[in-house]
């Protein structure tokens, strides 16, 4: 497990609570109501911060990746179909594409 500097510790947790809230507001409310009355209450805010960091890093991950670019994947394509068809016109067969050596 890698070692996250306290900005992205930050931006982790508000990106979790804002899925959080915007997933499961009323739900939360009610399990709000029922960890205050628990004895373990230390160890249940550290499993929710966690599970807060980890909401947010999905969510975080969910948003913000780029899908790769279409033209790009119609080109990495083209190449791959390429080389197959070299390799088989040069009697190696489809299964040698891609082989350098």
């Amino acid at each position: 497990m890698t070692r996250e500097s306290r900005d992205e510790q930050a931006v982790l947790l508000v990106a979790g609570l804002a899925d959080l809230a915007v997933s499961t507001l009323g739900s939360a409310l009610g399990t709000v109501r029922g960890l205050l009355r628990r004895s373990d209450t230390t160890q249940l805010v550290e499993d929710a911060e966690q599970d807060l960091r980890a909401r947010g890093r999905l969510a975080l991950d969910r948003y913000a990746t780029v899908p790769p670019a279409h033209l790009e994947v119609l080109a990495q394509h083209v190449l791959s179909r390429r080389r197959t068809e070299a390799a088989t016109a040069a009697g190696g067969g489809p299964e040698r594409a891609g082989d350098d050596g």
